[in-house]
């Protein structure tokens, strides 16, 4: 729902919405939670953020009910009757028309007492993956993740200890041995018996400056080595496979059915979010196909509760960087298991890249751009060709400038 635009739209000069301050009761707030979080969470987030369309954060004291009602109902009359706050929202966003949704007004109202509610609760400041059964959020984030930084110097480490343990009881051995050779030796020298009487002065090999430096130096390797590994390893995710709610199968639906990615995520070529496919969807096939199946059936009691699936994200990123995931698939022909892996052999989805910055960068620097057909391209190739020798790869048209992915 195109509700609010960002700066430079003026807000409708009737009073604010109803529903601010704690006005509604939680009945209505909790159906407007369901409402929303059914039809319009794909476009929109209750906070600030731009997900398709502007983020709803306090769109009740910027815009009167009645004409939240008008708009969501049918945005395209309100365009047409030539209302400037429309008009300007809707050339804003790439003039990209919002459909029109046929709820009630007390529906409307709650959706709008809901955005109220959550516009007056304070943000919390990070906040981890909703986590499905027996997930536990924030579980698997960087140190159980696999391929952390610093994996293979751990294992080197290990290995080097085990050696010297084998070498320290090898020794012990040997010592061993050789002082039962002279024992049972009969004429043994003045140096031979020496040796055999002499004891090991543990104290004097502790105060040893060799060995106290040797110490030292083993101490503080492990310490910069297990430093470096934990904030290396911080946000990455790489091997990152929650259990969902519904035991979904890519393996089943992408591989086997091959069912193309964009009849689910159907947002995948055209919005900077690949978007969760919602309940309706599965029932395209579900409604007929393995209807008593004991997954199928919690898709079923979803629709009947009027409650959403509660999937867990498994592909996140930091806030602080903004990727388009059209602008990859569509702009760049990127395919999906580019990122994602081998998706459609999948049971579980996991996450496959480790989606950091240098793996972003080194994409950019190493990737042809995709210039066939985009006249756009023409003139900066044959600039390139004059200037370079090397291929028109995304860094050539900026893709490893700071401001492409943090602004």
């Amino acid at each position: 729902m195109g509700v609010e635009g960002t700066a430079g739209v003026t807000p409708a000069p009737a009073a604010p919405a109803a529903g601010a301050g704690g006005g509604a009761d939680a009945g209505v707030i909790d159906n407007g939670m369901t409402l929303f979080k059914n039809n319009c969470v794909q476009c929109h987030s209750v906070g600030t953020d731009v997900v398709v369309g502007p983020g709803l954060h306090d769109v009740h004291k910027r815009r009167s009910e009645a004409w939240l009602i008008k708009w969501i109902k049918n945005p395209s009359a309100l365009i047409q009757s030539g209302d400037k706050d429309a008009v300007a929202i809707f050339n804003e966003y790439s003039k990209q028309q919002m459909p029109a949704f046929a709820f009630s007004d007390e529906e409307l109202k709650s959706i709008i007492a809901y955005i109220a509610s959550e516009s007056a609760t304070p943000a919390e400041v990070s906040a981890a993956p909703s986590g499905g059964p027996d997930t536990e959020a924030g579980q698997n984030v960087g140190t159980d993740a696999v391929g952390n930084v610093g994996g293979t110097v751990d294992l080197l480490l290990i290995v080097l200890v085990v050696v010297l343990i084998v070498l320290v009881i090898t020794l012990l051995i040997i010592a061993s041995v050789l002082k039962n050779y002279l024992k049972s030796k009969g004429d043994l020298t003045g140096a031979e018996q020496e040796m055999l009487e002499r004891r090991t002065n543990f104290a004097n090999i502790y105060k040893s400056k060799a060995v106290r430096i040797i110490v030292g130096l083993i101490f503080v390797v492990v310490l910069v080595d297990i430093s470096i590994d934990k904030v290396m390893g911080v946000g990455i995710q790489q091997g990152y496979a929650p259990r969902q709610p519904i035991a979904f199968s890519h393996k089943l639906h992408a591989g086997d059915h091959q069912i193309n990615c964009n009849y689910c995520h159907t947002s995948v070529y055209k919005s900077a979010s690949a978007n969760i496919p919602s309940a309706n969807i599965c029932m395209n096939c579900h409604s007929q196909i393995k209807k008593e199946s004991p997954e199928i059936q919690k898709i079923y009691r979803a629709i009947e509760n009027n409650k959403p699936i509660e999937w867990v994200r498994v592909h996140n990123l930091p806030d602080l960087a903004y990727f388009n995931h059209s602008q990859h698939t569509k702009v760049g022909g990127v395919e999906c298991q580019t990122c994602h892996g081998p998706i459609e052999t999948m049971e579980v989805v996991a996450q496959y890249s480790p989606l950091t910055m240098g793996w972003c960068i080194d994409c950019h620097r190493n990737t042809p751009l995709n210039t066939e057909g985009n006249a756009y391209y023409d003139n900066l190739v044959k600039l390139h060709e004059k200037q370079s020798k090397g291929a028109f790869v995304v860094a050539s048209q900026g893709g490893t400038e700071c401001s492409k992915c943090h602004y």
